[in-house]
């Protein structure tokens, strides 16, 4: 006897319930540590005419123009290649630099030029229009080892849930520094708390308001610039140059569903729902949820000690802030946010899918 997909949607979620603590393995990368092991993170697709000096992650499929990665990725602590896709690779030759090899769930019709040392790529499906020579180049594995697959997926779903709260997390910060707007001049000046993190909070209009930024870090070990609103335009100059501002600072867009850049920008990015289009370079780490990329992604990713609190608990930065300023500092209040631990988002979505499918069908059951 068939069985209906009312039957068998609980007992999905049941079964995916139970998979989802696996996917938070203290082993694995996430949060902040994803920001200091790759200069792009991409959790769903990826158009890319452009390189990125260091790693890359993406989550869905990886298409475009020829586009360079690694080009001057050092080795990963952690064993990650210089490029890493979830889905398929589509589009002109894929340039693979200084040994730093790839891994891809899917297929790779594009092509991978191998360039500088041996490297070693491993292919989920089939590969095409690459020259082996003297590298290692493994395909098919998802007929062999199903698993190879699975665990890709399970990287993405952790990065996703991880860095969307990573972005709620630092949004509820309390400011304790200033962005002054002097004619078309904003200047941050970081005024760091014990623990040497600042903490900004303003919004989109204020970003439209200047055209040049000067940031003074002031002995910041990280400072965080959270910005409200939906729709991100970034065209600032940053006078003395971008600065290797990427290491310590980070650009928060939470609410962010449109960022576009057209100047070289200074600082990482951190706007995992947004469909982004860069057109100049990034010096430091970049998350988005979707990118058209036609400007380089520059070494100089993040390497502040931020640390995220415990569930229940505040990080340094101290209690919820609400509104921004762009003279003088912004106001707050509130008092703490318990921000969940990234391993519960899949649980927590998983729960309030089947309450909604029950609410639906019990809605249904009532109208018949």
């Amino acid at each position: 006897m068939a069985l209906s997909s009312r039957s068998l949607l609980p007992a999905a979620l049941v079964a995916a319930a139970l998979a989802v603590p696996a996917l938070g393995q203290s082993s694995q990368i996430s949060g902040i540590d994803a920001l200091r092991e790759w200069n792009l993170v991409v959790l769903g697709d990826l158009n890319s005419s452009s390189e990125v000096e260091g790693r890359t992650f993406v989550g869905g499929n990886l298409s475009g123009n020829s586009s360079n990665y690694g080009i001057r990725a050092t080795t990963s602590a952690n064993g990650q290649p210089g490029l890493t896709v979830v889905g398929n690779v589509t589009g002109s030759h894929k340039n693979l630099n200084n040994g730093s090899g790839a891994i891809v769930g899917g297929n790779v019709s594009s092509g991978f030029n191998l360039n500088g040392p041996n490297q070693t790529v491993k292919v989920g499906g089939t590969i095409s229009n690459t020259n082996v020579n003297q590298n290692t180049v493994l395909s098919n594995i998802n007929a062999s080892n199903p698993a190879f697959g699975v665990n890709l997926q399970q990287d993405k779903t952790r990065l996703s849930g991880s860095l969307n709260s990573l972005s709620y997390e630092m949004g509820t910060l309390k400011t304790n520094s200033q962005l002054t707007i002097q004619g078309n001049r904003g200047t941050f000046t970081a005024q760091p708390d014990a623990k040497g993190m600042a903490v900004f909070n303003i919004s989109a209009a204020d970003l439209d308001k200047i055209g040049e930024i000067q940031f003074n870090l002031n002995g910041a070990d990280t400072a965080i610039v959270n910005v409200s609103g939906r729709t991100i335009n970034l065209n600032d100059n940053f006078l003395g140059g971008t600065n290797n501002l990427g290491e310590h600072v980070i650009w928060n867009f939470p609410e962010a569903e449109s960022l576009k850049q057209s100047t070289a920008w200074g600082g990482s990015v951190l706007a995992p729902l947004a469909d982004a289009e860069i057109r100049n370079y990034i010096q430091g780490s970049a998350v988005f949820g979707n990118l058209t990329q036609n400007g380089e992604m520059h070494i100089g990713t993040f390497k502040g000690g931020y640390v995220s609190p415990p569930s229940g608990g505040t990080s340094s930065g101290g209690t919820t802030s609400s509104g921004g300023t762009s003279s003088g500092g912004g106001t707050s209040s509130g008092g703490a946010v318990s921000v969940p631990e990234p391993g519960m988002f899949g649980l927590f979505a998983l729960g309030v899918g089947g309450l909604l499918y029950m609410r639906r069908r019990r809605a249904k059951q009532g109208g018949e």
